[in-house]
Order: structure tokens, then sequence, then C-alpha cells
């Protein structure tokens, strides 16, 4: 992938926040979607234990997608400072440890909870005690991308490529980013985050689920467009995935999906979720069905919340439309 231009213009400050920076007290949605063993280890660390998460994190080593989407996880819980500086103190040298707690101090300042510049350090002595390992560094690029510079994002980004050139999570947060550029006076379907997703789709191996990035790409889009008042708060109404280059995508990722799925990446329900909203909102409920069925209880947030929707009922509406209502 050729070096990203700079992004262009002020942020909006009433932009909504993607699915990967916003907070969702709702308990409605759990980050670890189907991984039973990051539940169990989840629940233990709740009670003080840490040992099962140690143990999993220990044997997760190096599936750098699946760390990161344990230990972002695994920070979102309410005193997962507390608990990974308590498990420091027990094991000083514990790169899992260290990084649990950046992306816990990250997950605060990004709540405004904590000061940033404390989430950066902490994300750096992480990325010291472990250099090949991409997680502090998406600690780092999630608070970049709601409240660093534009040099902060594009170099934290390249950072973390040159470690794992197919990181699902740096993607999608790079795109949320992206997609608030100024569209430059370009035609609605040649916003150039269009032309990022598609490329870095079209880069990636046959088999990534990187190829979803360009429908990815037309939900943070939209995202934009509504909060900004040029789009219809109804995606389905919107138009938004009516023409001839969003017609295209979403036929090359449903495609991709039927010859490709992944049942043992960690983040694919992130992937059916965007594929699934995508088709519905294209009025094709369809082609939507199968992915309905896939997700099964693992919806997510993003995209269903975007344009402020609840995205419970959005969600619940879109399967109805395509699979029936759901029996009691």
């Amino acid at each position: 992938m050729p070096p990203l231009p700079p992004l262009l213009g002020a942020r909006l400050a009433a932009m909504e926040q993607s699915g990967d920076t916003a907070p969702d007290d709702s308990g409605g949605f759990d980050d670890a979607l189907d991984d039973a063993e990051l539940r169990t280890a989840r629940a233990a660390l709740a009670q003080g234990r840490r040992q099962a998460a140690r143990s999993l994190l220990l044997h997760t080593g190096d599936d750098w997608d699946r760390r990161g989407h344990r230990l972002t996880a695994l920070a979102r819980e309410p005193y997962a400072v507390a608990w990974a500086s308590d498990w420091l103190v027990a094991e000083p040298g514990s790169a899992e440890a260290a990084t649990l707690y950046a992306l816990a101090q990250v997950r605060r300042a990004l709540r405004g909870k904590e000061d940033p510049d404390v989430a950066r350090e902490a994300c750096a002595t992480a990325a010291a005690r472990a250099p090949a390992d991409p997680t502090p560094w998406l600690g780092r690029l999630r608070l970049a991308r709601t409240l660093g510079p534009e040099h902060e994002v594009l170099g934290t980004f390249a950072e973390l490529r040159r470690r794992h050139p197919e990181h699902h999570h740096a993607h999608h947060l790079l795109l949320a980013r992206l997609a608030e550029r100024p569209s430059g006076g370009r035609a609605a379907e040649d916003h150039e985050v269009y032309d990022l997703a598609e490329l870095a789709a079209a880069e990636a191996p046959a088999d990534s689920p990187l190829a979803v990035l360009p429908v990815v790409a037309y939900a943070e889009r939209y995202r934009v467009l509504a909060a900004t008042g040029l789009a219809a708060a109804d995606p389905a109404a919107s138009g938004h995935w009516s023409g001839p280059r969003a017609r295209r995508i979403l036929r090359a990722g449903f495609d991709w999906w039927l010859e490709w799925e992944h049942d043992e990446h960690p983040r694919r329900h992130i992937d059916l979720n965007h594929l699934a909203h995508a088709l519905s909102c294209a009025g094709r409920p369809a082609e939507a069905a199968p992915l309905f069925q896939r997700i099964g209880p693992h919806a997510t947030a993003a995209p269903w919340s975007y344009a402020h929707r609840d995205p419970r009922a959005a969600f619940r509406a879109a399967r109805a439309r395509a699979l029936g209502p759901r029996k009691k």
C-alpha cells in the first residue's frame, strides 16, 4: 500500500463516533463475540483471578488479530486498570500485563477519565516490552483515531501494519478516520476512503477478511454523511448503497463471504454485521438472510447504530425483514 496523503480539513466536533471508539454501556452487545475462552477468562478476571486471563493470552501467542481482540475486550472491563496494575506488581516483566494496562488506559482516555498522555506512555512501555507485537500500537491507534493529530494516526498505522500487514482492527480504525475527510468536491461514490479500502482489499491475500473493507468504508462514510445532514437518517431511504460502485462492492463482498468465510477469525462477526447491514440497506433481504443466520446472537453495535439509531432495534428490524419475525 502506498503512503497515505495527509488528512484533510478539521475534525467535526459533533461527529458520531464509529463503533470502534464509541462507548457502549448498554450491556446489549458483547465484545467477546463467540470467543468462549475469552468470556471464561473475563469472568475469572472480574472475580480477581487473573490466572485464566494470563493463560489465555500466553496461549494466544502471535495470533495478532486474536490477541488484539482478546486484550481489547478485557480492557473494557471496569476494573481492568487495577487488575493489570496488580498483575504487573506480581510479574513486573509481563508483556501481557503491560499491554492490558495500556489498552485499559486508552479506554479510560477515550471516555475522558484519563489524560491521553498517560495512555500514550503506557502504550509505549508495552511496545518496548514486546517489539514484535502490534497490540500496543493498536491501543495507540485507537487513541489517535479519536484524539490524535493526523500525523499520529498515519504514523501509528504504519508501525502497526509493519508488524502485521493484515491487521483487521487497525484497518477498520483507519477507514473510520479517513471517512471523515471532506470530499473535496468529488462525486459521492468517489471519496478517497473507498479507493483506499479497495486498494487494501486488492493487496491482501485472496482469503483475507480485508476483502470486506470496501463494505466497511461505505458504512463509515454513511455515518459521516448522516451526521452532517448530507444523507437521510434512515439508511435504507438514503440511496447510499444504490449506486453502481456500491452495488459492485456489495456483490464482491458477498461473493468473497460465500467462497472464503473464515469461521475461525476472531472478528468475523463484525464483517458479517457489516455485510448484513449493507445488504439490508440496499433492499436485498434475501441475500442478507444467510448472514443473519450466521450472525446468530452475535450482533455488533456498529454499523447498526449509525445515524444515531438504536442498534438493537435496527438489527432486529433488518433481521425480521430477512428471516421473518422470530418466535418467542
